[in-house]
């Protein structure tokens, strides 16, 4: 089905900015924002919360049977589940790392993979995560992937942590981000890599404004522009 407007997709590992750059594209560009990392998140909540773990060996139907009850929405740049505001609780590094995990799992990637593709079926959308250009819109407009050098990124992520006041070293930060990046990079469902016809951005020594200016103008070149 054709898309009334274009679709960005923005991908990339862990601390390289997605977050960032894809708010603010999305406000330059005119569209809506849709962070799919916030999602697999919200999953992590919930699993948290009903006391299940990727690790369980029954973990997949119990996910299935929660994600079938679950309710998450996403409203002025907020996170609900089931009606309860998780926006602040869902950027702690437990819940990223039971998220990474999580998202490993076929029936959490399934279900997230269709609540993605529901999200941006109108197009108007800037949507980031690891797999929105490979696995969730192959076919979407545009497609960037963002990176960044494993310590530029740490250095990132634990800027952020130290803001929110979580305690926290930059040895222990980097430590995570090599994880995180050895698991989304290794699995057999949607690994982290660009699509073939992704623009790679590399960030290391470029500002988030430079980066968004980039992006809007291969967008506006080829006519995606509000």
């Amino acid at each position: 089905m054709r898309r009334e407007r274009p679709l960005i997709a923005i991908d990339g590992p862990v601390g390289a900015g997605k977050s960032t750059v894809a708010q603010r594209l999305a406000r330059v560009l005119g569209c809506e924002y849709v962070n799919t990392g916030a999602m697999y998140r919200a999953v992590a909540v919930a699993a948290r919360a009903a006391g299940i773990s990727a690790d369980d060996r029954e973990a997949e139907p119990k996910l299935d049977a929660l994600l079938k009850a679950a309710r998450i929405d996403f409203l002025d740049g907020r996170i609900s589940l089931d009606g309860r505001d998780i926006s602040a609780e869902i950027g702690s590094p437990e819940v990223g790392e039971s998220a990474s995990r999580l998202s490993t799992l076929a029936v959490v990637r399934a279900r997230m993979r269709d609540l993605q593709r529901a999200a941006g079926a109108r197009g108007g959308v800037v949507m980031e995560g690891r797999d929105i250009g490979t696995a969730v819109f192959p076919d979407a407009e545009f497609k960037f992937f963002l990176d960044a050098g494993a310590e530029v990124r740490a250095e990132r992520r634990w800027r952020e942590l130290a803001a929110r006041g979580v305690a926290i070293t930059r040895e222990q930060v980097l430590a995570q981000l090599h994880e995180r990046d050895r698991r989304d990079r290794g699995r057999e469902l949607a690994p982290l890599r660009p699509a073939p016809d992704a623009i790679v951005v590399d960030a290391s020594r470029v500002g988030v404004e430079e980066v968004v200016a980039l992006m809007a103008q291969r967008v506006r070149a080829r006519g995606g522009a509000a």
